[in-house]
């Protein structure tokens, strides 16, 4: 009976993400069963639509900045953290952390009245960048807090006394051991900035990018093409997340 349960949970969770895949495909504009044709014209005119080239380019913007940022501030973090003493990097860790466990509606509201009246941050893919930063670098910084946790000090002693200089031992010895939590916390942290709405919506001003052209497409009306958007904002972040956790060896 468990397995029977587990089937049926999870028929009920992927099942609407089946059909939304499948809907990308139908020939009809109207969302409904039967299907009378198959075609790629939605795929078609989503990605000949300007909106659509635009978000998707500011998409990339966003998140490729995002993921180098927060690789950079969350490593020089983690490395900071296992240098102290656990209590204290303990405590460091939940402060930094505190905003991941914000809800994102109120993230992103504080994050406007912050830019709007405090200093003066206009509007745009610079506020979208900063504002992701927020809730993206803490995670990179636990991930690789976590493999520091684990970390062989002995093997960069080691190096030392063969005569390597600090540089030298970080790059040849600390950043191959943790390289892979590096990559994999980047790929998951560029996966949550693509897929991000709620900070997004309230920090972007009049841009766009895939997530807020989609919710602008469907208070117009629903068909196909909005469901390409979904599909192609699912794929890249589904593929970016599976990677990252592969790449860091999840078993959460």
């Amino acid at each position: 009976m468990a397995h029977i349960g587990a089937a049926l949970t999870a028929i009920f969770m992927l099942s609407p993400l089946v059909i939304l895949v499948i809907f990308c495909f139908s020939e009809s504009p109207l969302l409904a069963f039967p299907i009378e044709g198959w075609s790629l014209r939605w795929f078609d005119k989503a990605f000949s639509d300007p909106q659509f080239t635009n978000a998707f380019r500011n998409s990339m913007i966003v998140t490729g900045a995002v993921g180098v940022t927060s690789t950079l501030t969350g490593t020089l973090a983690a490395l900071a953290l296992a240098k102290l003493p656990p209590r204290l990097a303990t405590a460091t860790a939940a402060a930094l952390s505190l905003p991941v466990m914000v809800p994102p509606l109120l993230l992103g509201v504080a994050l406007l009245t912050f830019y709007s009246t405090w200093i003066g941050l206009p509007l745009g893919l610079p506020a979208v960048i900063l504002s992701h930063l927020v809730f993206t670098q803490p995670l990179v910084m636990l991930m690789i807090s976590a493999r520091m946790a684990s970390f062989d000090h002995a093997a960069v002693e080691a190096a030392r006394d063969l005569g390597a200089s600090p540089i030298q031992s970080f790059f040849h010895v600390t950043l191959p051991m943790i390289g892979p939590s590096i990559t994999g916390g980047t790929l998951i942290a560029m996966a949550l900035s693509l897929d991000d709405f709620l900070v997004t919506f309230f920090t972007i001003g009049g841009g766009m990018t895939l997530p807020t052209l989609m919710w602008g497409m469907l208070r117009k009306g629903i068909d196909p093409s909005v469901n390409v958007v979904a599909v192609t904002i699912m794929g890249l972040s589904i593929a970016a997340t599976l990677i990252g956790f592969r790449l860091t060896r999840y078993r959460g």
